[in-house]
């Protein structure tokens, strides 16, 4: 009898919950981005395209990161990776307190970007480090339940950014002070976590030792070493669906408001307040995804939640009123277990190649940057309804790929 794999192994217990918190250190990073943006339109006399830079700095910053991440983790190993990515972090959010004093825009779209170079750094290593932690058959567990720490970082980013920098916005006021504040403290906790794990002892993890001649389903070990990392196709395919998955994601999160102020009469506020159920909706899905990976293969799962996707896209743009707003906000529950899956799904089998792999799952990110202009466009055209038919393209190529297209072939 086969004995089942464990979620993790005990010694891998303390690295486990450090490197699960960075998870939620990027997710409170990312999502605070949206509130300074709104932040910056008050202070610094913005029109919304100039502040749409913040997003800009942020997530270009993968696009540069990505590929140099993935080789410094393949040369210097995980732990290495991790407190490169903490450092940029920190760096960034210190160069705020500079930014803040002289008022220059400029000046916080460079700190902006080293922060988003430390947040495209730290998600490179951490889905790979977090799927080494244990046996490979539950990696997908693994990275799911990090994940959803991250959904929590999702919901506290807007809770924290609005509560210490929309709370007291007075019209006319140029006052930096609680931005600088905010991130000086934000640089100090990340500095704290740096130095803290820089004591950690990590053990020997699975997949990059693995030896050749054991069990392919539990270690991570490439069983067709001659082929080069694109010949994978299991992992080609997870680019893409990546690419698409968070593309999707970046366009409904980006309208979400809209939706809410056009078709259902809330105000920008309310609209607002609902985003917070919306992040929620993605952490229920994490843990409920997780608990469902003990019974339901990976891919499988990926494969239902995609189509119901399918089906949520199609209701919410029959503005059905209530009906449609919770589909809406049912979009978020089935988008929760998609990029940790993908993204363990397209690392199974690489071995000495998950590095490098993991690099480019990560660039996925980049898919965020386009689609919302398709959306928009589709928006303006023909109502903020019918822009909800775009994303369904995604959920497609998600699909076919949790379906078919997932299997490591040798």
């Amino acid at each position: 009898m086969q004995q089942k794999a464990a979620f993790t192994d005990r010694k891998f217990l303390i690295t486990l919950v450090f490197v699960t918190s960075l998870f939620m250190f990027w997710g409170i990073a990312i999502t605070m981005a949206d509130v300074l943006n709104k932040h910056f339109q008050h202070t610094m006399s913005l029109s919304k395209s100039q502040s749409a830079f913040v997003q800009f700095a942020v997530f270009g910053a993968y696009a540069v990161m990505g590929i140099p991440a993935g080789l410094f983790m393949k040369r210097f190993g995980y732990k290495k990776g991790v407190l490169l990515g903490l450092s940029l972090f920190a760096i960034g959010a210190f160069l705020f307190i500079p930014a803040a004093n002289i008022s220059s825009f400029a000046f916080f779209g460079i700190a902006l970007f080293i922060v988003g170079c430390g947040l495209s750094t730290l998600e490179t290593v951490a889905h790979p480090f977090v799927a080494s932690l244990g046996d490979q058959r539950t990696s997908d567990q693994r990275i799911n339940f990090a994940q959803s720490f991250n959904a929590v970082g999702a919901m506290l980013g807007p809770a924290i950014g609005s509560y210490f920098l929309l709370r007291n916005n007075v019209e006319g006021s140029t006052d930096l002070t609680s931005v600088k504040i905010l991130y000086a403290v934000i640089g100090l906790v990340i500095l704290l976590v740096a130095i803290s794990f820089s004591f950690v002892k990590v053990p020997a993890t699975t997949d990059p030792h693995a030896v050749p001649g054991e069990d392919a389903a539990a270690v991570n070990i490439d069983v067709t070493p001659d082929k080069k990392l694109f010949d994978h196709k299991h992992f080609v395919w997870a680019v893409a669906a990546q690419f698409f998955n968070v593309a999707a994601q970046a366009g409904t999160w980006a309208f979400f408001i809209n939706y809410g102020h056009e078709k259902m009469g809330f105000s920008d506020a309310e609209a607002g307040n609902y985003m917070v159920l919306f992040m929620g909706m993605m952490l229920a899905g994490r843990f409920i995804g997780t608990f469902l990976m003990r019974v339901i293969a990976p891919n499988k799962l990926l494969a239902a939640f995609a189509l119901g996707n399918i089906i949520m896209c199609l209701i919410v743009a029959q503005s059905f009123g209530m009906v449609s707003f919770i589909a809406l906000l049912m979009i978020n529950f089935f988008f929760s277990i998609m990029f940790p899956t993908i993204f363990s799904l397209g690392l199974k089998n690489l071995g000495t190649r998950t590095q490098q792999a993991a690099s480019f799952l990560s660039m996925g990110v980049v898919g965020g940057a386009f689609f919302p202009f398709i959306m928009g466009a589709v928006a303006d055209k023909a109502g903020i309804a019918n822009a909800y038919y775009t994303p369904i393209i995604c959920y497609i190529v998600i699909f076919l790929f949790a379906y078919k297209f997932y299997k490591v072939k040798h």
